[in-house]
């Protein structure tokens, strides 16, 4: 009988988790103390949003991800909701705009500026009213530009069209607080998580419920649709008021397809899940630790992979989008870890080791855009679409190589003359040849990268002849201290002393 591993192979086999440098953290924020079940976080490529604790209404600040270190505490925040802050998400096609939702039964849509705030921003784009108690949760629709979706505490879920600042459609299905909602892939089905422990999936435009769940030995809590892989996956307590996680077929829920238990915990289990790479995230609130699996159609189904422990027990967590990550790193993710007794976040990089330098395709597969793929008025009249695939990661590779190789360069200015006359030399035959400052264009980057290499060879020419001067001088201080030594033996001055005498005597 021939021997078989219990163990698959996996390129994310040996995916760990990197927390960053305390100087690329943000400290001194005031995170609320608010014990609603969300993370309070919300991030994209260019800002990082935090609900912050305050008095006399709710509010949230809104910092540039680049803009690391201590906060001052009178930083600008966005202000203008009578109660606390309960959600805020990014849009996912346009960076600026952001949407909150409130304990004042509200729901506003911000526009920040692309420099961040400069002072309190009070004024809203929209004010959107339409629940009679508080609103807990909102979600954008993931292909659709100008459709919200915001669950409240009057058991409704109301679906928002912004271009004209109205609810199109209510969902009154659930008899009690909505927990969680999860788009498929083209936002045709909608996915939610209900406070009385079912399961359901509804047709979000006719708000039908499609498939309903009430399994005994799972309390659901939270809900994450995977992809294109036509499966849901739910966190959960079991009978034994363990933590549980289960995995479901979207188109029967009458049984789970597999269940696991994590731990005995309290803490609530948060599920992220990265289709790219079909790995699923666990991240419990109140622990310090991540683990992470590897989802196949196939049995086992769930593949452990690791754990990320860290001391510091998180409030929540946010996310950075896939066009944001470091793929020169071989980044696949990447968390924004709220601690609230440090006032800290911290970013956690879940890295696939390579020792290559090279862009990694296998890792970096095709992705969904920044553009939407349909309008407000085309996806309620029953169109279903889903987001254009792209190669962001390896266009931002390019850019971060292109970037690392003007910083080299920058830094050769302030150590050679002849360094800034090549430079400059460089850029006006780059401008010549229709090159602007920032490389655009294929010809342009090619042009100007081979600047880049004859510049660093012109370097290297120039450091091997210094060392080959420092050498010379060294060997000439050789011979001039050889010449002293012969000069001054006292053999040579012997001989001086005898012809000096017998120059005498013959005199």
């Amino acid at each position: 009988m021939s021997w078989r591993p219990t163990y698959r192979s996996s390129k994310f086999r040996n995916v760990y988790g990197k927390v960053a440098n305390r100087e690329h953290c943000f400290e001194g924020i005031p995170i609320t103390k608010n014990v609603h079940d969300n993370h309070f976080c919300a991030v994209n490529n260019k800002f990082l949003a935090i609900v912050t604790e305050s008095a006399g209404g709710g509010s949230f600040v809104v910092i540039p991800v680049t803009q690391f270190g201590r906060i001052d505490p009178h930083y600008p925040k966005v202000c203008g909701h009578q109660g606390n802050v309960l959600d805020i998400k990014w849009n996912p096609f346009h960076d600026n705009i952001i949407a909150s939702c409130s304990e004042d039964s509200s729901v506003r849509i911000w526009e920040v500026p692309d420099d961040g705030l400069r002072r309190n921003l009070t004024e809203s784009v929209l004010e959107l009213y339409g629940h009679s108690r508080r609103v807990g949760l909102i979600e954008w629709h993931p292909t659709t530009s100008g459709i919200l979706f915001s669950a409240g505490y009057d058991y409704k879920i109301l679906i928002w069209n912004l271009e004209i600042g109205e609810p199109v459609k209510m969902i009154d299905c659930h008899t009690d607080v909505i927990l969680c909602m999860s788009f498929n892939t083209e936002g045709s089905l909608l996915a939610t998580s209900c406070k009385d422990k079912k399961l359901r999936v509804i047709e979000p435009r006719s708000g039908k419920v499609l498939q309903e769940a009430n399994f005994k030995n799972h309390k659901v809590n939270r809900v994450v649709f995977l992809g294109n892989m036509k499966r849901l996956l739910t966190t959960g307590v079991s009978r034994w008021n363990t933590r549980q996680i289960a995995l479901w077929d979207q188109e029967d829920l009458s049984m789970p397809i597999i269940e696991e238990e994590i731990d005995g915990l309290s803490g609530l289990l948060f599920p992220f899940y990265d289709a790219d790479t079909h790995m699923l995230y666990l991240a419990g609130k109140g622990d310090g630790n991540i683990r992470y699996y590897e989802i196949t159609l196939e049995k086992p189904y769930l593949q452990y992979l690791m754990e990320f422990r860290s001391p510091a027990p998180q409030k929540g967590l946010g996310v950075m989008p896939k066009h944001g990550l470091d793929v020169g790193a071989c980044e696949v993710f990447r968390f924004y870890k709220l601690v609230t007794l440090k006032g800290l976040i911290e970013p956690i990089s879940m890295i696939v080791p390579r020792r290559s330098e090279t862009y990694q395709e296998d890792i970096y597969p095709m992705t969904p855009g920044t553009e939407p793929a349909l309008s407000a008025d085309e996806w309620l009249s029953g169109i279903n679409r889903g987001k254009d695939l792209q190669l962001y990661s390896e266009k931002k590779y390019l850019k971060r190589k292109t970037k690392a190789q003007i910083n080299r360069i920058h830094v050769c200015m302030y150590t050679s003359r002849s360094g800034a006359h090549v430079l400059k030399r460089g850029l006006q035959q780059t401008k010549q040849a229709g090159v602007q400052g920032s490389c655009e264009g294929e010809e342009g980057r090619s042009v100007y990268i081979c600047l880049l290499q004859m510049f660093f060879r012109q370097q290297e020419e120039l450091r091997r002849l210094k060392d080959e001067l420092t050498q010379k001088d060294i060997k000439i201080r050789q011979l001039e201290l050889e010449l002293n030594n012969i000069r001054n033996s006292p053999n040579i001055s012997n001989n001086n002393n005898n012809n000096s005498s017998s120059n005498g005597s013959s005199i």
